[in-house]
């Protein structure tokens, strides 16, 4: 049983210095984002011409408008969950026995030259899926195995490790069940990440001991305290993880996207195959738009692997404290929906103190996003003054010297935004007017 003393759960403050280290670089590809808008436009083209019928099944309809309408998940895995649906559905599309009739004919040289095509995706789409399958496995295991160096070696770890055993299993059988009571490959995902989410509820049961781990916990004496606190906190929508989320979850979020748009491309196509065939610069397009997805996301599942495989669980609580002192310089992130405000009060309490913030918006998909900004002061009876008129920035670092003692307002305005939320990262203070030492005689 390896030793935890004078450590504590790693923080969200650590991991960000931490993953300063381990930048994502080279970034994204460019062609990730032209490809898929490539894609995307071929499409809008066959819903607008050659929309789907009424008879379109429930998958269809829900596939478009997961397409159009819906973000990718925020969750780091759970993209990797709908990365594998994607996949796998793409690949069901792939196998010639889902071809348009038509295409399995393969009359014409176009429909040979077609069919070679698509069984090269297939290939390289399969072997992705292989690497993702991997890279989830090892990661489960390894998660697993460093929780079980902390706790006793004895006949109490092996019940735990008995206890996990028996939970897979039984999730095991409760997804052949619903595949051989035909469900579809997405209901089959569903499960899988209700299984994965149940997972990480049975975590936070065992950390705070409730639930089904209340008798347990309480029966394994000597397990660590600081290990219950991590595999309590460590999933906290604020917590560890949603450093990872901010650094690395856009790169993600791209490839989900496309992926999803290559499903959505080859779905529309097949059901219009008949009236509309994929023209040879469409091929390429599809060609290409695998190629780039399968390197780009083999590269992710890499990059990512060595970082989830150096990042500790624990950190000393020296280390946490020194983080701790420097927390008040970190800056804060929040969401800004789609018409509201965001507004900061500070009470200033004397004359020429400064006020000085510096901000920026979290690019996402969405480039070149802006937001409002501008500052009031605040009358003891509720009376309003702009001090700082209104304007749009993308970021902006500034400061303001206060001709009157009183209450100051800092707003960030989403109002004119109509669809798009903004995560705005800030930092305000308020400086008080350096005063000289009085000389004494």
């Amino acid at each position: 049983m390896a030793s935890t003393e004078g450590l504590v759960p790693i923080t969200r403050s650590f991991l960000s210095s931490y993953y300063d280290k381990y930048p994502f670089t080279p970034p994204l590809s460019d062609h990730v984002s032209r490809l898929s808008s490539e894609i995307r436009s071929i499409t809008d083209h066959l819903l607008l011409n050659q929309p789907p019928p009424p008879t379109t099944s429930h998958d269809h309809t829900v596939l478009i408008n997961e397409l159009l309408h819906t973000q990718p998940p925020h969750k780091i895995d759970e993209n990797m969950w709908k990365n594998r649906e994607y996949i796998e559905e793409t690949l069901f599309l792939l196998h010639p026995s889902n071809w348009p009739h038509s295409l399995k004919e393969q009359s014409t040289g176009d429909d040979v030259e077609l069919a070679t095509v698509l069984d090269n995706l297939k290939h390289k789409l399969y072997n992705t899926l292989k690497v993702l399958e991997s890279f989830q496995i090892q990661n489960s295991q390894h998660v697993f195995n460093t929780v079980m160096t902390y706790l006793p070696q004895d006949f109490r770890g092996t019940l735990l490790r008995q206890q996990r055993e028996r939970s897979e299993r039984n999730k095991q059988a409760e997804v052949e069940a619903l595949v051989n009571s035909g469900g579809s490959i997405r209901d089959r995902y569903a499960l899988l990440w209700k299984q994965q989410m149940d997972r990480r509820r049975q975590l936070a049961q065992l950390g705070s001991a409730t639930g089904v781990y209340k008798t347990l916990v309480k029966y394994l004496v000597g397990v660590p305290q600081v290990l219950l606190d991590f595999i309590r906190q460590i999933n906290d929508d604020d917590g560890p993880m949603e450093e990872q989320r901010h650094r690395y979850g856009p790169p993600l979020y791209s490839l989900t996207s496309m992926i999803l748009s290559i499903r959505l491309f080859l779905l529309l196509s097949w059901s219009q195959y008949g009236a509309w065939k994929l023209k040879r610069e469409q091929i390429a397009v599809l060609e290409q738009a695998v190629d780039v997805y399968t390197v780009e996301f083999e590269r992710f599942l890499k990059f990512i692997s060595e970082v989830f495989a150096n990042s500790p669980f624990f950190i000393s609580a020296e280390v946490a404290g020194a983080l701790d002192v420097s927390k008040n310089d970190d800056y804060k992130e929040i969401n800004v929906p789609a018409g509201k405000t965001y507004e900061v009060l500070l009470s200033v309490d004397s004359v020429n103190s400064y006020i000085a913030w510096d901000f920026s918006l979290v690019q996402g998909k969405i480039n070149n996003m802006d937001i409002g900004f501008s500052l009031e002061f605040v009358s003891p009876s509720g009376e309003k003054n702009l001090m700082l008129p209104y304007r749009r920035y993308e970021s902006d670092q500034g400061n303001f010297c206060t001709l009157m003692a009183g209450s100051y307002k800092l707003i960030w305005d989403n109002t004119y935004s109509t669809f798009f939320k903004k995560v705005l990262r800030y930092k305000v203070d308020c400086i008080p007017p350096v005063t000289e030492p009085v000389q004494s005689d």
